[in-house]
């Protein structure tokens, strides 16, 4: 018996449900948008017998998941609903799935298709590998896989490849990370731990005599906090928009406290419109990104 939660993901593509089926049955077409495979490979059909196929997964370093498959029917039915299912297994050591088997499901539905998929399989390494596969892995694989439907949806409805696509989110995720680093280190190494004399000077400048050591605590936490927030998943545009006007209101602020600053080295100007152009580059990268989060994971939802 397979174990876990089956992973279950849907969608709705405005597309024609031929070229969805092109889209998601062609091997070539598949692996352009589904990010848990690198490679699939159709071996050749004899009449028959179920389309057999191998697929490979490269990791990085060297490392490679390689496994077999087949399709073991494809159903059409008079309301012109159509379901693919698969068998899927791998002896790869690798590799925590067994065996599994799962479904596409391909719905009409007004002017566009309901896309769904449903898929279960059987971890190996015992205990751990069931631990391991209901705490780390089967969420990974659940994310990746609404992931991918979001990706796909994206390229048949505005044309945007799905590589193109994963590029932004990299960089992305990328100045994401940069920006929540700054902040953290911002709000705790000058403020919550060392107290910098600089940043009581220029607090004491900015707010007179309400500034005090116990504020430049909270501002610190506040920074600490903003820069949190740039871990949360969510489209942040927005943030974005708002995270360069701060820049500038701190750039003039900073100026206007200590006009000699803009001599130093590494100054306020030179770092804040540094970081304002990447936040320029995050809010364009940040358009048209696959979100996992825009994909049903549960069949109530």
């Amino acid at each position: 018996m397979l174990k876990g939660k089956a992973i279950y993901v849907g969608t709705e593509i405005a597309t024609p449900m031929e070229k969805l089926w092109e889209y998601t049955q062609n091997p070539t077409l598949h692996t352009e948008w589904d990010i848990r495979f690198t490679e699939i490979l159709y071996l050749p059909k004899e009449d028959d017998a179920p389309q057999r196929f191998l697929y490979r997964t490269k990791m990085g370093f060297g490392w490679e998941i390689a496994g077999e498959g087949e399709a073991v029917g494809d159903l059409y039915q008079n309301s012109g609903e159509r379901v693919s299912s698969l068998k899927f297994w791998t002896d790869n050591p690798l590799s925590l799935i067994r065996v599994g088997r799962g479904y596409w499901k391909y719905t009409p539905c007004g002017g566009s298709i309901r896309f769904e998929t449903q898929y279960d399989y059987e971890p190996r390494f015992g205990l751990l590998g069931r631990l391991l596969d209901g705490y780390v892995f089967r969420p990974l694989m659940g994310w990746a896989t609404a992931w991918s439907f979001d990706a796909l949806k994206i390229w048949l409805e505005k044309g945007l490849h799905p590589k193109q696509l994963l590029r932004h989110a990299v960089v992305y995720w990328i100045v994401c990370l940069l920006f929540s680093f700054v902040w953290v280190y911002q709000g705790v190494v000058p403020k919550l731990l060392s107290m910098h004399p600089k940043e009581l000077y220029m607090m004491h400048a900015l707010f007179g005599e309400i500034a005090n050591t116990s504020l430049l605590r909270v501002i610190g936490i506040c920074e600490v906090l903003f820069g949190l927030i740039w871990l949360v998943p969510f489209n942040k545009r927005r943030l974005f928009v708002l995270h360069a006007m701060m820049l500038g209101i701190l750039t003039i602020s900073a100026v206007v406290v200590d006009t000699t600053s803009i001599i130093h080295p590494f100054n306020p100007i030179v770092f804040n419109i540094s970081l304002l152009a990447t936040s320029l580059i995050g809010f364009l990268c940040a358009h048209n990104l696959p979100r996992a989060a825009n994909c049903k994971r549960s069949r109530r939802e």
